[in-house]
């Protein structure tokens, strides 16, 4: 079997392939002791992720995608307006809970701008949207999430948090990939060399969004099980935080007038959150804090597994040919992109 034939298998039974990786996570991080040494691989698997997600979003479209203000108007509406009225709602049965509640709030109010652009895609949504857009969030979330920890947690909380792993994240997970995808791209009309690394970057993109599924779950499961009786109070919150803004977003879609593809990148980024850039965050804490890195990485855990449902849930909640959404839709058979 050639490397091609897995890969197109792999591909159309891509969600098995995810929930057997999150399967092998599970029991490889509880048995394992050595499993928490997968912290450090993170961030270059999800980095590569990133890059061949970004070779798959042709350059010539950002111009377009970041010109599209009414999806820009929307994701920021969405994002900053409508999810810090959620999570003040949510958050409040953790609110006597310090370490609990600075967790889920520095999680929650933080928009996802790395592995949200591979899901977009998975379920056929406008990646390159999001592309255009994860400079804009990652600056506001900057700018906005000091603000909302003062309003939420009171000003004790916004002194504990350092702004460094952010600009981190955004160079590691978003600029040094997305440059590298650029060059590679470009070379790629006039190199083999080159053509031949998008045709395999292409063909790693399920492989890679599994070894990054089972690298966070498996070096962090352990941690969040020991942990359990503790944390046992923010599952229900990030399975209703899902559940809630998955309609909101089809909602906030409807009323902006957006095409099916593009609807779709909204509602993926209303509901995914920037959990492992929060987690330097959350593990520079004070000691009294130790908490709170594994509040973070719970909603990690549940949002992946919510993303592996929500790649087919989503396609069926915003179809193509929906009378109810405005503007252009897409053909029965568009994706974006191929991962």
């Amino acid at each position: 079997m050639t490397a091609l034939t897995v890969a197109a298998w792999a591909e159309r039974h891509q969600v098995a392939v995810y929930l057997a990786a999150i399967a092998a996570a599970v029991l490889v991080g509880w048995t394992v002791p050595g499993a928490p040494a997968l912290v450090p691989a993170i961030t270059p698997v999800l980095g590569l992720l990133l890059f061949a997600t970004f070779l798959a979003v042709p350059f010539s479209s950002l111009g377009r995608a970041f010109a599209d203000l009414r999806f820009l108007a929307a994701l920021l509406v969405v994002n900053f307006v409508v999810v810090p009225v959620v999570v003040l709602g949510l958050s409040r049965t953790v609110a006597g809970h310090e370490a609990l509640l600075l967790g889920v709030l520095l999680v929650l109010l933080a928009p996802c701008v790395d592995y949200v652009i591979v899901f977009t895609g998975l379920a056929g949504g406008a990646a390159d949207r999001l592309l255009a857009a994860a400079p804009l969030l990652m600056l506001a979330q900057i700018l906005l999430l000091p603000v909302y920890l003062l309003l939420l947690a009171g000003p004790a909380a916004v002194a504990l948090v350092e702004p460094g792993p952010f600009a981190e994240a955004f160079v590691l997970l978003i600029l040094l990939p997305l440059a590298a995808a650029a060059v590679v791209q470009r070379a790629a009309s006039r190199s083999a060399a080159a053509q031949r690394l998008e045709s395999a970057a292409t063909a790693a993109m399920v492989p890679l969004m599994a070894l990054t599924l089972f690298s966070v779950i498996a070096s962090q499961v352990r941690g969040v099980g020991e942990q359990l009786a503790d944390l046992a109070a923010v599952v229900p919150l990030y399975a209703g935080f899902l559940a809630l803004m998955v309609p909101i977003g089809v909602l906030a879609a409807r009323l902006a007038h957006l095409d099916v593809p593009v609807s779709r990148a909204l509602v993926f980024g209303g509901v995914t959150r920037n959990s492992l850039v929060v987690l330097p965050l959350a593990l520079a804490l004070p000691e009294r804090l130790a908490l709170t890195p594994f509040v973070v990485v719970t909603q990690t855990l549940v949002e992946l597994v919510g993303m592996v449902v929500l790649v087919r849930l989503v396609p069926a909640l915003v179809r193509d040919r929906d009378p109810r959404l405005g503007g252009d839709v897409a053909p029965p058979d568009r994706r974006a992109p191929r991962p």
